[in-house]
């Protein structure tokens, strides 16, 4: 997909654009700084595997980009972050305020860029987007250092805040091709499961990976309070002065004694629970498409789930 891939770069570059120099040397930071565009690839390869023939699938590929990175801007301080993709966050180095501004600028730019495909089916997937990601945000907000959340809660939240936005991408595809309500929903199944399948091993590889494969600290989770997978599934099955370590530390955002949750976590089998979840999903993703016009675009979305699963970073 090089080629498809360098005509969305062409249209972030062009729409990074802005009289304010801060914001567009803030933009190309993090924008820059790679990451893998899975979204900006649903939006492409929907729209390719159900016959779409016009130009906008570009520019909503890079619509969605644009979402993403300005709820990466205001992640990465409400988390207080220092280190994504490699190298320091733009709030380290810019400083909270630029970093906030400059996200809130990204997503007015997203709502512009979407206005112009003239589509109101477009503006109504991604507005419902955007609102479910905040609501996600504050849901996450509200379970950090809570040992005691449901693994429902926790899954919650990866649909609103990460999978909501892989959905999104994926339905675009199909309005833009026009595609019947039952292929638009199957589209949308798609990009939610894959989703929910990528922030599952996410959320996996902080106690799996380590920094400089990763390009985020490891143990930025527990840090952060987070109840995740790993540790809800290790306080299930561990011991109860294992469960009690690891309760003390989601309630304090301790990592003093990160070495010995994640032997916890690996003795106890917790990572493997988590990624037989995110399997699951990916299967869901498979079967999704599987009924879609075989086609390149097919074949790549029927792959795309197990490789997902199968990573490093």
């Amino acid at each position: 997909m090089a080629l498809e891939m360098r005509r969305v770069d062409e249209v972030i570059q062009r729409r990074l654009q802005s009289e304010v120099g801060l914001i567009e040397q803030i933009g190309h930071y993090i924008v820059g700084a790679g990451g893998k565009r899975i979204r900006p690839r649903l939006v492409l390869l929907f729209a390719q595997a159900l016959g779409y023939n016009g130009n906008h699938h570009y520019e909503l590929a890079a619509t969605v980009e644009f979402i993403h990175t300005a709820t990466l801007l205001h992640d990465d301080v409400v988390d207080e972050s220092m280190l994504r993709r490699g190298r320091p966050t733009a709030n380290a180095v810019f400083g909270n305020a630029a970093s906030v501004l400059v996200g809130d600028f990204l997503y007015s730019r997203a709502f512009e860029m979407m206005v112009s495909v003239g589509d109101l089916r477009v503006l109504e997937v991604l507005a419902e987007a955007t609102n479910v990601i905040a609501e996600g945000e504050v849901l996450q907000l509200m379970n950090m250092h809570q040992p005691d959340v449901a693994l429902e809660s926790y899954l919650q939240v990866i649909r609103y805040k990460t999978a909501k936005l892989f959905e999104a991408s994926a339905r675009l595809g199909a309005v833009l091709a026009a595609a019947p309500p039952e292929v638009e929903e199957a589209c949308a199944s798609y990009g939610r499961a894959l989703g929910t399948a990528f922030q599952l091993v996410d959320d996996l590889l902080d106690y799996q990976g380590d920094t400089s494969t990763l390009g985020k600290n490891v143990g930025d989770d527990l840090r952060e309070g987070k109840p995740t997978l790993p540790l809800l599934a290790a306080m299930q099955r561990g011991t109860p002065d294992e469960r009690q370590l690891i309760r003390h530390a989601i309630e304090h955002g301790e990592v003093q004694r990160l070495g010995d949750i994640v032997a916890i976590v690996h003795r106890t089998g917790a990572l493997e629970v988590t990624r037989q979840a995110a399997l699951r999903e990916a299967e869901v993703a498979r079967d999704s498409v599987a009924s879609l016009p075989p086609s390149h675009a097919q074949k790549i979305l029927l792959e795309f789930p197990a490789r997902s699963v199968d990573r490093s970073f």
